[in-house]
């Protein structure tokens, strides 16, 4: 009976170990499971402008939606045409199966006279692009004319780049800083500054990787600094033209630049952006090519030599 008692008694404790372990199992290969998801690679969706279709918005939405990218910039041509009808314009994109990215919406400046006009302008398409189903609201600053700048500017323009987006935060759409070359926010110290003296709640951050790569920055650092505002990037490159009478820099097709975009996209990576970048081309360098021909390029670029090797 001892004997029978004690094997009894080791086998129920067997049972209860056995229980245990798989308990303990179980829990590790749900805890494995969601680490395992909180590390996947976060989404990082691709968009194309349409500034390089120079004011043509259906074709650049037939090109783009043709080209196989997933979202669509439009600019103020939208709004002239689809402005009393953005329902249309929305049920145009989903059948092209594009998303409303953003809308460039033009510039805010410093002119004290004009800044209810600003305002209101700027409001109005946060309306419109709304009512399209679109999301972010693109803002350009002006570098004050004929006067130097002080400091004062760049509180001030933070202080309307909040107005704001407090205004487009009530209608649903965030307004997206873009600092820009020529603009009060060109340099990366300016672009600190600004957003320094803005709201992070109402105001985020379009970084244009070429146009802070000419203004001297390290787009991957800026990435990194600003990786909690940042709302979408703009993929771009530029290159130098040194001795060409005019303009000392010109924005080309991914890869035929100086930006380092293995490093754009390792650094997206590693602060785990999930969000649109869109590939923007001002205007086609070539003029053999197509406006079409150029997001080709460069979306082949990106895809085959950047993304792929990040994999």
């Amino acid at each position: 009976m001892a004997l029978l008692a004690a094997a009894s008694r080791n086998a129920q404790l067997h049972h209860m170990v056995s229980r245990r372990d798989f308990v303990l199992e179980l829990s590790g290969a749900a805890l494995g499971a969601r680490l395992a998801s909180r590390i996947e690679p976060a989404r990082i969706r691709l968009g194309c402008a349409a500034i390089t279709w120079g004011g043509n918005d259906l074709q650049a939405i037939e090109d783009i939606a043709a080209t196989g990218f997933e979202g669509i910039q439009l600019r103020a041509s939208a709004v002239k045409q689809f402005g009393d009808r953005p329902a249309a314009l929305r049920e145009l994109l989903a059948q092209k199966r594009l998303s409303f990215v953003a809308l460039s919406s033009g510039n805010l400046g410093l002119d004290p006279t004009r800044e209810e006009t600003f305002m209101a302008e700027h409001t109005a398409n946060a309306r419109f692009l709304r009512d399209a189903g679109g999301q972010y609201l693109q803002i350009i600053d002006e570098r004050p004319a004929g006067r130097p700048v002080v400091p004062d500017d760049y509180r001030r323009l933070g202080e309307l780049l909040t107005t704001l987006g407090r205004r487009t935060t009530d209608l649903g759409i965030a307004v997206a800083y873009h600092p820009h070359m020529g603009a009060l926010g060109e340099k990366p110290n300016e672009v600190d500054r600004i957003l320094e003296a803005t709201d992070p709640r109402f105001v985020k951050l379009l970084l244009d990787v070429a146009h802070y790569r000419q203004g001297g920055g390290d787009p991957a650092q800026a990435i990194r600094r600003y990786h909690d505002r940042l709302a979408l990037l703009h993929i771009k490159d530029v290159e130098s033209r040194p001795g060409s009478g005019g303009e000392t820099y010109r924005f080309v097709e991914l890869g035929r630049g100086r930006v380092d975009l293995a490093a754009v996209f390792s650094t997206l990576r590693d602060v785990r952006f999930a969000g649109w970048a869109v590939i923007e081309l001002d205007a086609v360098p070539d003029s053999a090519r197509t406006a079409k021909e150029s997001a080709l390029i460069s979306k082949r670029y990106l895809e085959e030599k950047v993304l792929a090797a990040g994999r």
